[in-house]
């Protein structure tokens, strides 16, 4: 028994402390799993049950002012991770088909992985998306893809910054920035007021953004798994596995929302 729990002992300080990027394991948030769990339990125990508790006999929360100052915000936040990846996939350092971690010294590396750890900020900033669903009683919008993706999200982004900030992920990073752009946009504009709403024609484009975004990473990440391509093939698999998963509900999302709903009308 002592052997058992002394060999998981050790797997675990590998996993945590060894087979690590040595830089970024230092860095907030990063270092053990434990305050992402705390943080996701957190959100999950609040958006599901004691923040619908609490909101029962209360009136919604309006937060016009927060939610514009919030949507602007995760608009510039996007863009800035939009201009890191542009800049890291143009510099030539970058192989859209197979590009590996950069682990050395170099400015350029230590660049890219402070933006890797600012996209992980970013999905835990984003989970305020569904905290202020439940402040404003729109319960109806806290569905299973909601809750799923803002959960998994964070989850695969520590993983990212802990062990591989950079490399090959870095289009994900980029494609999912770009529509993050777009998607808070949307938010900012239709929090502005009715006055505005005519110009929020492109709100179903918005998820078929999500989708090519999805089916992109998909094959992105495909093609190393048919290659000699240095970067660890099960990040890879774990990517795809995700991408198909989102591919699937936000198709059945779509399909519900403006396929059958226009059949019926």
């Amino acid at each position: 028994m002592d052997t058992a729990v002394e060999n998981m002992r050790q797997k675990y300080n590998f996993l945590i402390n060894e087979a690590v990027h040595k830089k970024t394991n230092s860095w907030l948030l990063v270092s053990d799993p434990v305050s992402l769990f705390v943080i996701l339990a957190s959100y999950y125990y609040f958006c599901t049950w004691l923040g619908p508790l609490w909101m029962r006999d209360r009136k919604p929360f309006q937060l016009k002012k927060t939610l514009i100052v919030y949507n602007a915000c995760q608009v510039l936040m996007s863009l800035y991770l939009v201009y890191c990846g542009l800049v890291f996939v143009f510099s030539g350092d970058y192989n859209l088909l197979c590009a590996p971690v950069d682990y050395s010294d170099r400015p350029s590396a230590d660049w890219i992985a402070g933006a890797t750890w600012w996209f992980f900020i970013a999905k835990l900033t984003e989970l305020l998306d569904t905290v202020f669903f439940v402040l404003r009683k729109k319960d109806k919008q806290i569905s299973t893809l909601h809750i799923y993706h803002h959960t998994v999200m964070p989850i695969i982004t520590w993983i990212g910054v802990k062990y591989l900030p950079g490399g090959h992920s870095t289009l994900t990073a980029l494609l999912n920035s770009f529509v993050h752009v777009v998607m808070y946009g949307y938010y900012l504009v239709s929090g502005l007021g009715p006055q505005y709403q005519k110009y929020l024609w492109w709100k179903k484009h918005v998820t078929s953004l999500q989708l090519i975004q999805f089916v992109i990473i998909a094959l992105h990440n495909a093609y190393p798994l048919v290659t000699n391509c240095n970067f660890p093939k099960w990040f890879n698999i774990m990517a795809i596995i995700n991408a198909v998963a989102f591919v699937y509900m936000f198709g059945n999302f779509y399909y519900h929302s403006y396929i059958k709903n226009n059949k019926s009308r």
